[in-house]
């Protein structure tokens, strides 16, 4: 049996869930096809839950010796690697080293500036929505330093911001300790960034949205997106219990899109930058009142539900490779000494992939030899942050309106 849709959504993260309630409010019928039977089970659950309106600069290639030579030596808690993985990244590496000239991360900065401006509100409308708006405290989040060199740097990067728009307070070791009393003494400072949003369960929030979308008719159906075939009249893809097709097909699987699209023969350069986290008890008495990113440590504690989220740098190693939390192992006792952490509530240390393309854009529109299948995914750290409103521009592209930006610098033809 085929069920037919105007719509079928490959992913259930919050890049999919974005595209599926936009799409479906412009009046088409959706379905979203997914390997599990939930929304919002693989990076759209394990992340520090960080609205990121803030995050104008996106995450390039640090250039800095000191940086590098610690990279080299997997000697740094913010970043490791596989050795055995640097023949497959080597090419994809280097073009993300090109692309984190100056230039090129002012090119990405500006070419991201009009879905980052609208982050937090295309959440906020989908929240209200789906009677989900308790997830969410306008509250920011703390770059927190334990130096002074990197207070001084902090400051700096936050100056940047000041053109556009976005607001941040300096706080000194005192006035951090007044607003953070549970964080250790002794701190030279932090900057706290006051625009980003910041959700206590990320994973609950994509159910969620899946709810809501079921809710106004939508499908949510279990199926294996590397079966999907081109049809004379579109697409079709393989479900648990026969097929769904339809005219257009949006490919939303994070950093699984290449099993769709590489078998069509497209060369889109992707590589993931994996991350780990694990859920703790704060010690007694204690309270974290917003997420803090230790400077040194290169980790994130967020409070969540679940209890104190600690999510990690990036790890650079095949999608598929065993969990290696060296990370973790590693930012744990620093995370002790920053702030008291009870015992570990999590069995084993959850293990999540980021999309990412070497100029830290995603790829967001047609692809160009096929008709009626889009690509939407590649939104390296801001996938969370940025499902919604890339779902409105997907919308925008699929039903012929005017997209409300520019889409040409997320093209899959720019590489």
């Amino acid at each position: 049996m085929t069920q037919r849709f105007d719509c079928i959504i490959l992913g259930a993260g919050m890049v999919g869930l974005g595209a599926a309630l936009h799409i479906q409010a412009r009046g088409r019928s959706v379905a979203i096809v997914d390997k599990h039977t939930m929304a919002g089970e693989e990076t759209s659950f394990g992340n520090a839950g960080l609205i990121e309106r803030s995050s104008i600069f996106p995450y390039m290639f640090p250039r800095e010796p000191g940086a590098l030579l610690r990279y080299a030596l997997n000697a740094s808690p913010e970043a490791h690697y596989h050795l055995s993985a640097l023949p497959g990244l080597a090419s994809w590496l280097l073009r993300y080293w090109m692309n984190s000239s100056p230039e090129g991360a002012l090119r990405s900065a500006k070419a991201a500036l009009p879905l980052i401006e609208r982050s937090l509100s295309e959440h906020e409308a989908l929240m209200q929505a789906s009677g989900s708006m308790g997830l969410l405290t306008l509250s920011g989040w703390m770059k927190v330093c334990r130096s002074q060199k990197s207070f001084d740097k902090a400051i700096a990067e936050a100056q940047r911001l000041v053109p556009y728009g976005r607001a941040f307070d300096v706080l000194d070791g005192a006035a951090l300790k007044a607003r953070e009393p549970s964080l250790k003494a002794g701190l030279a400072g932090a900057v706290h960034l006051l625009d980003p949003g910041v959700v206590k369960d990320p994973g609950g929030l994509a159910k969620a949205y899946a709810a809501l979308f079921i809710q106004r008719g939508g499908a949510f159906l279990t199926g294996d997106a590397r079966g999907l075939t081109q049809e004379p009249d579109g697409w079709s893809v393989p479900l648990m219990e026969g097929r769904a097709s339809a005219r257009d097909v949006v490919v939303a699987l994070g950093p699984w899109s290449d099993v769709v699209y590489r078998p069509l023969g497209y060369d889109i350069p992707m590589a993931v930058k994996r991350g780990y986290h694990m859920h703790y008890a704060p010690g007694a008495g204690a309270v974290l009142n917003v997420p803090v990113l230790d400077v040194e440590g290169g980790y994130v504690l967020a409070p969540m539900v679940r209890g104190i989220r600690l999510t990690t740098g990036a790890e650079f190693a095949s999608r598929d490779a065993p969990p290696t939390p060296v990370q973790l192992a590693r930012t744990e006792p620093m995370a002790r000494d920053l702030f008291p952490l009870g015992e570990r509530l999590d069995p084993a240390p959850w293990m999540g992939a980021r999309p990412c393309l070497p100029d830290m854009l995603p790829v967001i529109g047609p692809a160009p030899r096929h008709k009626g299948l889009w690509f939407d995914f590649g939104h390296q750290h801001h996938g969370f942050t940025l499902g919604p409103v890339s779902g409105r521009l997907m919308a925008d592209l699929v039903t012929g309106a005017e997209p409300f930006t520019n889409p040409a610098p997320y093209a899959a033809t720019r590489f």
